[in-house]
């Protein structure tokens, strides 16, 4: 059995659809009041503030309510002095200060555009919009903010002009020199404001209209090299005494060494250079390298000294060879090493210090064995005589042949007979006597040197070696037909003329092993040996003696004005002008040819030549 329960309506209400229907229709009659009341209020209002701030509105606190735009803006002037009336302070790290107003940092308060900014607000947007802040200002109030100009320019030039008084340089430490006296002048720590960087933080300073303190941005710049004491001793002990430049090891005082620059010689050489090290930049003392190579490159040629190679004779009973000259080491200046080696020890303080030289062995040494260059015998000898010469004459064939004794020849060298015998010359121990120069025979120094390289030439001629340059004379030479015991005219034709350093004798030595040769003089012949070791060639020549032969022309008389008077004397002497051909051919030591030569030689008829004193009866040439 079911049971329900009802509950019974109160006496005095309503039923439930009716009385919410009532209360709909109530507020939706209040709702249409209140939206009456608001458009009559909004309608009266703008009705009531045409022309006008509406009421609540303010700028930065300022109320402009009811004030036009114009009267707006005059207010805005009197009651916000912070362009003019404010500070802004910048501040360095030295606590130096610098206060300026807004105004003069750029700072502008745009009135007229607050002022419409102010007499805009509730009239732009939707009605509904409009509604809101007309109601927003006048309930409670609405504050804009006002409108600021910041002149970008004025703000840079005046931060800028702060900077010009903060901005220290950057200074390296310095080194001078006044005299001998060494000036050091320590670094400084450089600084520079950050001009954009604090001007964009003044511009958010200003916009806050508030006084401030702006610390400056500034950047500090260390110099390259702040302390430059330690170069300034340095400076000071290279100039405290003068440096003296010897030649290295047991050659010390030879050459003219020692050579001394003074402190005031170094004081005009001293160099101080910013150089870049592993460690930084840093100031680097010594010397111009410029000056001190200058004075290197005067001394440098009187160090030059040629390698030359050992000098020897050969043992006939022992088959060795004896050193007859030292061999002379090469040496030259090391210029670069020398200029690098005096820096290293002035920077040191060391105040004396060698020069920095190449030695440079000759291709012979001393200790050399004749098996070593393959002299090991006698390959050719070759004599020429020369009776009847004067004095000078065999004085200068001396002198010339000596300077060939003991001299080797490399393989595969052309050796040149002008450039062993050097400068001919009296110093060089030579003489005045009879040479022919330009088709005469006149007096000279070195007359009978010919009679060397007429030795020579008949040496490497008869010994098989190449003949690389032969210059006859220019007639018949009675010396150089000169046998041991008389004359042969088969020896024409095997003459050579040297005249340094425009004719030259030369030959090749064209085997594998070094040639030795001697020379000796013994009263009126002069032999020279050729020591090597024989790779079998052997010689044979012919010649056809003097062909086409010319006698000599009638004789010449010259007047010589420092002859005396009747005085006669024969300068010249008449030969037979002919022409010589000699052939040769060397056969290598199994017999085949090695090679032929031909030497073809001409020589001019030769007059007999007088020179008489002036006023001398002279023979009739007819």
């Amino acid at each position: 059995m079911s049971t329900i329960y009802t509950h019974a309506r109160p006496r005095g209400t309503h039923s439930g659809p009716a009385f919410l229907e009532q209360l709909l229709l109530a507020l939706l009659a209040g709702f249409v009041l209140f939206g009456l009341a608001c458009v009559g209020l909004f309608v009266g209002s703008r009705f009531w503030y045409a022309g006008q701030i509406l009421p609540g509105v303010s700028v930065y606190g300022v109320e402009l309510g009811g004030l036009t735009p114009e009267l707006a803006q005059a207010r805005l002037l009197q009651q916000i002095p912070y362009p003019s009336q404010g500070k802004i302070i910048f501040r360095d790290a030295d606590n130096k200060m610098w206060v300026a107003s807004p105004a003069e940092l750029g700072l502008t308060l745009d009135v007229a555009a607050s002022a419409e900014a102010a007499f805009n607000y509730g009239r732009g947007g939707s009605l509904g919009e409009q509604v809101r802040a007309q109601l927003t200002a006048a309930s409670s109030g609405q504050d804009l903010a006002p409108i600021l100009i910041i002149d970008q320019r004025a703000l840079f030039n005046y931060v800028a002009k702060i900077a010009r008084e903060v901005d220290r340089p950057t200074i390296d430490a310095s080194l001078t020199l006044r005299g001998l006296e060494v000036i050091v002048t320590p670094g400084k720590i450089g600084r520079e404001v950050d001009v954009p960087n604090t001007v964009k933080l003044a511009a958010l300073k200003l916009q806050l209209m508030n006084d401030s303190v702006i610390d400056l941005f500034v950047r500090e710049n260390s110099p390259v090299i702040l302390d430059a004491s330690a170069e300034a001793e340095l400076a000071r002990r290279i100039l405290s005494a003068p440096l003296t430049i010897d030649m290295p090891g047991a050659e010390a005082g030879q050459e003219g060494a020692p050579w001394t620059l003074t402190q005031e010689q170094l004081a005009g050489m001293i160099t101080i250079e910013k150089n870049t090290t592993p460690g930084g930049e840093r100031y680097q003392v010594g010397l111009r390298e410029e000056q001190l190579r200058a004075l290197l490159e005067s001394i440098a040629p009187k160090l030059v000294r040629t390698p030359q190679n050992a000098r020897f004779v050969f043992n006939d009973e022992t088959k060795q060879l004896e050193v007859l000259r030292p061999a002379t080491i090469g040496r030259e200046l090391d210029l670069e090493g020398s200029i690098q080696s005096i820096q290293e020890k002035l920077r040191a303080g060391e105040h004396s210090t060698a020069l920095t030289v190449i030695y440079t062995n000759p291709p012979v040494t001393d200790q050399m064995s004749g098996q070593e260059l393959g002299v090991t015998e006698l390959v050719h000898a070759e004599t020429s005589y020369f009776r009847g010469s004067s004095a000078s004459r065999v004085q200068n064939i001396k002198a010339a042949a000596g300077k060939f004794h003991g001299l080797m020849v490399a393989p595969g060298e052309t050796f040149s007979m002008a450039s062993a015998i050097g400068d001919i010359s009296l110093d060089n121990g030579f003489a005045e006597a009879l040479i022919i120069v330009g088709g005469q025979t006149i007096k000279g120094v070195g007359g009978g040197v010919c009679q060397v390289s007429t030795t020579l030439f008949r040496g490497a001629f008869f010994a098989g070696f190449p003949i690389a340059q032969r210059y006859a004379h220019a007639y018949r030479v009675g010396y150089y037909e000169q046998t041991a015991g008389g004359r042969s005219a088969s020896l024409a034709g095997l003459d050579a003329t040297v005249y340094v350093p425009i004719v030259d004798f030369k030959f090749k030595n064209d085997t594998p092993y070094w040639l030795l040769m001697e020379t000796y003089v013994n009263g009126y012949s002069l032999t020279w040996k050729f020591y090597s070791t024989s790779d079998g060639r052997k010689v044979e020549w012919d010649t056809t003696g003097p062909t086409n032969v010319v006698a000599p022309p009638e004789p010449v008389y010259r007047e010589n004005p420092d002859l005396e008077l009747g005085e006669i004397v024969q300068v010249d002497w008449a030969a037979e002008g002919s022409d010589v051909s000699v052939s040769r051919t060397v056969y290598a030591k199994d017999g085949s040819i090695y090679f032929a030569d031909r030497i073809d030689t001409h020589y001019q008829a030769w007059q007999d030549v007088y020179e008489y004193g002036p006023g001398t009866e002279i023979p009739n040439n007819n």
